[in-house]
């Protein structure tokens, strides 16, 4: 076995075979294909894809690259979810103690933000004493103790995974769809969950722009999801305006910490509930009531012993950037769209996200929203608070936001998107 011949399998348009791919995804990982060979078999499926038999062996390799959890020793059943990225998208955060507090063990290994899109152990970092890395002992004792645990996949989770994700990301080949449903349900299934729900975002915010293509990204991951013996489904979720109205690390926090105490945005609470539903079911918990677990602190319970289990401070004040900017309402009428990829965008300039994955990040960075499509606004109200520790960043954020929103005339009729586009199990 060779590279050569493996990428020019690919590119001839030919299907791998599960030698073909086994061999490759080993020898990459023990650096006997080397980045410029893989890169250009990366290339070749993006441009030719792969069919299901492919992608259900590639994803076996990745999960055959690393260990194995289990989590039989736990007497709840477990339920995961995992979000394909978007603007502020804080769910996870109110959504892990949720689904635990209504009696499922929910072990939410999570990543951290890149470019545009937030990444949920960033937000928790910004509460003082947090920790992300914790042992795989340490993990089940949370679970144990609490329910819940959100905290860093560790380095023996699915490896080649890690090191050809890296490499999609300077080469052009993070889009393939493929390689992207691989990748998520290779750490999901290593993993050890009984069942998983996906939500998978459409829209300018999200990788996935149109619904065609969730919908081809969704179904293919609940495939291999489900010929793995993992319970899977999952919603295509509304990504064309940020969600709820913040994007940032400690400003996503005190929005979620709103919804745990029984407040919060509609749109992150309807879509917290409609993805606490799908997770119960699928761990056999159909009778379990989200809604009442969140109206009767139970939910803030579970998230106030997580954070703590983890070294956090659930009282602690959480950071707040040092200046703020405003930009206001150039006229008065019904704000009609506000497009999320801008405001990721913005968020990510100001200091809340990185270009690179070594780079650091403002805890009290981000976007604030003060009205959000279906809105009526006057001129002069404030539209958006830019927060950041270094003002010279405003004129650079500030570049990402002209056209970014659109304002008609007072009376115009308005349809909100609604935040669940589809379902597919």
């Amino acid at each position: 076995m060779d590279a050569i011949s493996v990428i020019r399998t690919k590119r001839d348009r030919g299907e791998l075979s599960p030698e073909q791919i086994d061999w490759v995804i080993d020898a990459y990982t023990r650096g006997e294909v080397a980045d410029e060979q893989m890169s250009a078999l990366a290339m070749a499926i993006l441009l030719n894809g792969m069919n299901r038999t492919e992608i259900a062996r590639w994803t076996a390799a990745m999960i055959a690259s690393g260990e194995r959890m289990d989590f039989g020793a736990l007497s709840r059943p477990t339920t995961d979810k995992h979000s394909t990225g978007g603007v502020g998208d804080k769910i996870t955060l109110p959504l892990a103690p949720l689904v635990a507090a209504c009696g499922a063990a929910v072990p939410q290994l999570s990543g951290r933000g890149l470019g545009h899109t937030g990444g949920t152990l960033d937000k928790l970092e910004s509460i003082p004493g947090w920790r992300a890395q914790l042992s795989n002992a340490e993990m089940l004792d949370v679970l144990n103790t609490t329910g819940a645990v959100i905290c860093a996949a560790g380095d023996g989770l699915a490896p080649a995974d890690k090191k050809l994700y890296a490499l999609r990301d300077v080469t052009g080949t993070v889009e393939a769809i493929p390689l992207i449903a691989s990748s998520i349900m290779s750490k999901k299934i290593a993993e050890g969950t009984g069942a998983l729900v996906l939500d998978v975002k459409v829209g300018s915010g999200a990788f996935m722009k149109t619904i065609e293509d969730a919908r081809e990204l969704a179904s293919t991951m609940v495939a291999l999801g489900t010929d793995s013996g993992v319970r899977t489904v999952a919603l295509l979720t509304d990504m064309a305006t940020p969600l709820g109205l913040t994007a940032g690390n400690a400003l996503e926090v005190r929005e979620s910490v709103e919804v745990l105490a029984g407040g919060g945005p509609k749109d992150v609470v309807d879509l917290t509930l409609a993805l606490a539903r799908e997770m119960l079911d699928a761990a056999g918990l159909k009778d379990a009531d989200p809604e009442k677990a969140l109206a009767d602190g139970s939910a803030m319970d579970v998230w106030r012993r997580m954070i703590s289990a983890q070294g956090g401070d659930p009282d602690a004040v959480l950071p707040v950037a040092r200046e703020q900017h405003v930009i206001s309402a150039p006229s008065s009428g019904v704000l009609t769209r506000l497009d999320a990829y801008d405001v990721g965008v913005a968020a990510w300039r100001l200091g809340a996200g990185r270009a690179r994955k070594e780079d650091p990040v403002q805890a009290g960075a981000g976007v604030e929203l003060h009205a959000k499509p279906g809105d009526t606004v006057t001129e002069g109200q404030p539209l958006l608070t830019l927060h950041t520790d270094t003002p010279e960043k405003f004129e650079y954020a500030l570049k990402a936001l002209p056209g970014s929103y659109d304002i008609a005339p007072s009376g115009t009729p308005f349809t909100a998107t609604p935040v669940v586009r589809e379902r597919i199990a």
